[in-house]
């Protein structure tokens, strides 16, 4: 029998990662959302990425058909791709009635249905002080058998403090690795922001720092900006905004579709093949609603999934860490800027981030 999660006001869901529950978990504690229907308007990024083919998968579906197709061209098939999680134990607002534990629980059972291997989820510990409550979060990670690595204490942005106090930061968080990942390795860093410093002298601090307490960076080569989602769905899913929700929704399968078939493109420009791929996501509500599509998604695309370790195996991670620059992009665009090859249009997509941010306000 399928084990059952209790998303606070969410009872008797055998799979949160089904339609029913997914429906479930948005009407926590009897909250009946508005049955409207309406369209609105599709990001300029979508427009120029997917033509009209993409015009028509952007309408406005019921919650129970969305990212039930492929909506954009095949392409990218056979990727091998390693999910990682940011921002334990908390990340963006929640809806009413949802816990951390709840969204944390929501994410790994969808992982172990589907057989992920071990996932890699980066810290920051100052979490833990609002609500010491959300410790479960990292108790539960560890329970699944997935690991935990640093992505600092407090999520400093390295382009503006000083090299001294983002190294602090990062020291910071490592009592916390200690107390659950015991003797494992931990001493894999996310970047906040992906940024390394803005001036030479201090990535060169940085870079000196990571090498000499032995972190090992964990690139990321997909990314569609999942974390700009969480926010604006615990708003409409509090004003019952069933219209709006569908549209996130859409949105960010699209987006993610976009996303694989351009780091596909930089990866064939830039080394001939498809490397093994990074995932950057976060652990937010939306997250754990949408992941289950995502990973559908991926399964039609033929994705594999593999852990961090093999994926940065592949020898074009092999000199990622000595590189520097100021800009917070992927590997992959990194990459392209550095030896001179434009980044294909339909990977610039960030004019239809106000948009998504604006929803529900």
């Amino acid at each position: 029998m399928s084990p059952q999660w209790f998303l606070d006001g969410v009872r008797g869901l055998s799979e949160i990662d089904t339609d029913a529950g997914v429906a479930a978990l948005e009407g926590a504690r009897g909250r009946r959302m508005r049955n409207v229907t309406a369209r609105m308007p599709m990001p300029r990024w979508v427009e120029r990425s997917c033509g009209v083919f993409c015009l028509a998968a952007v309408t406005l579906l019921p919650a129970n058909a969305v990212g039930t197709s492929n909506t954009s061209p095949v392409g990218a098939a056979d990727m091998q791709v390693a999910i990682t999680f940011d921002d334990l134990p908390e990340h963006g607002d929640l809806p009413p009635g949802i816990s951390r534990a709840g969204v944390a629980r929501s994410i790994i059972h969808t992982l172990k249905v589907r057989h992920a291997p071990p996932i890699y989820g980066f810290i920051n510990a100052d979490g833990l002080a609002g609500d010491p409550a959300d410790g479960e979060v990292l108790r539960l990670w560890r329970a699944a058998g997935f690991s935990l690595g640093n992505h600092t204490f407090s999520h400093p942005d390295a382009n503006v403090v000083t090299a001294s106090t983002f190294e602090q930061d990062v020291l910071a968080d490592e009592s916390t690795l200690q107390k659950y990942m015991g003797g494992h390795n931990w001493h894999w860093l996310r970047l906040p922001y992906l940024h390394e410093g803005d001036t030479p002298e201090k990535r060169d601090e940085i870079a000196s720092f990571i090498k000499m307490h032995r972190y090992h960076i964990a690139q990321v080569t997909l990314s569609f900006d999942d974390y700009a989602y969480n926010d604006p769905y615990a708003r409409c899913i509090a004003t019952g905004n069933a219209a709006a929700v569908a549209w996130l929704k859409q949105s960010f399968l699209d987006r993610a579709s976009v996303d694989i078939l351009a780091a596909h493109k930089m990866s064939e420009l830039l080394y001939g093949r498809d490397i093994k791929h990074v995932l950057l996501m976060h652990i937010g509500a939306f997250d754990a609603v949408m992941l289950p599509k995502l990973l559908d998604m991926y399964k039609r695309r033929g994705v594999e999934l593999i852990s961090l370790p093999d994926s940065e195996s592949d020898p074009a991670y092999k000199n990622a860490d000595e590189q520097q620059f100021d800009w917070g992009g992927t590997m992959l665009e990194e990459q392209m800027i550095a030896r001179g090859i434009p980044i294909p249009d339909f990977a610039n997509r960030d004019d239809a981030l106000d948009q998504i941010d604006a929803l529900c306000k």
